[in-house]
């Protein structure tokens, strides 16, 4: 698309920035009413921002899955804590609440916090854009911060950028977000025999074009062809560069909001939040695209 008709189309927008480094609101848009020039403004915002908020949605499921379907082909809900996977008729329905019901959870992820991560890297193909949208928040807590690894990928040392170019990283599949084993994973203390997917460090993003490091989660990672040692002295190094990097933005939910962020250059973490406070959010992701080997 040329200059001057992608600003055309982007000036459609009634668009607020964070100012943080990545993150946008986009105000006055009722997702199920939007037209395709519209969503493709939104698209490109999206693209730019990396993190889109919409405030006062009133999307039920079916709406929030046909929304989320502009986006691409959508993948079926991973597995919960459980072992449960769908919401019953909407497979592609993920519930993320700590919501009891008969002595049984909802959703997953519970109260606590969520570490840095991105979603679902620990498979072959990850999704590329996860959509979340909040039916009940809590009065505090539970907020969810966002993290620009583009911004991240570009402040790192010369001299590290060349150390980790052509390097792949095992993406642990035993523990969730929150720290829950995966049903039907058994735990090793060992990240070299962890189940998981190998991704480049250094991604490429198909749209864009712009390189972002790739960590996925911390706990149990592994920088294939290492030592133990010094792969876990890399990726110190690495981790400790994206909590003091800065670019970060962080959002307090209400109810009606719908987040969408890019996996392919973002991660993200949740607050803890009072355990007899009610949270539930419906999330779906689109699938990604298959990475280079």
């Amino acid at each position: 698309m040329d200059i001057p008709a992608r600003d055309a189309l982007l000036d459609g927008l009634d668009l607020r920035a964070s100012g943080k480094g990545l993150g946008a609101e986009i105000i006055g848009v009722d997702l199920r009413r939007i037209d395709d020039a519209a969503f493709e403004a939104l698209h490109l915002a999206w693209l730019d921002h990396l993190v889109l908020l919409v405030r006062n949605q009133t999307l039920n499921d079916a709406e929030l899955i046909a929304f989320s379907r502009r986006f691409g082909d959508l993948d079926l809900a991973p597995i919960q804590e459980t072992g449960r996977r769908f919401v019953e008729g909407l497979p592609e329905l993920y519930v993320v609440s700590n919501v009891m019901e008969k002595g049984e959870p909802i959703g997953s992820l519970g109260h606590g916090e969520a570490v840095w991560h991105t979603d679902m890297s620990y498979v072959e193909v990850p999704p590329k854009a996860s959509l979340l949208f909040a039916l009940e928040t809590p009065a505090a807590g539970g907020n969810t911060s966002f993290v620009n690894m583009y911004a991240v990928y570009d402040a790192l040392p010369d001299m590290l950028k060349r150390r980790i170019a052509s390097l792949r990283v095992k993406h642990d599949g035993t523990y969730n977000s929150g720290g829950f084993v995966r049903q039907g994973v058994t735990p090793s203390e060992d990240p070299r025999e962890a189940p998981g997917a190998l991704h480049p460090l250094v991604y490429t993003h198909p749209e864009t074009g712009r390189a972002a490091l790739y960590l996925g989660r911390r706990r149990n990672a592994y920088i294939d062809g290492l030592e133990l040692a010094e792969s876990e002295a890399l990726l110190n190094q690495l981790w400790d560069h994206v909590d003091q990097s800065g670019f970060v933005w962080t959002h307090a939910w209400r109810p009606g909001d719908l987040v969408i962020w890019d996996n392919r250059c973002t991660m993200h973490r949740r607050d803890a939040f009072d355990a007899a406070t009610r949270r539930i959010l419906h999330r779906t992701q689109v699938k990604g695209e298959r990475r280079p080997a």
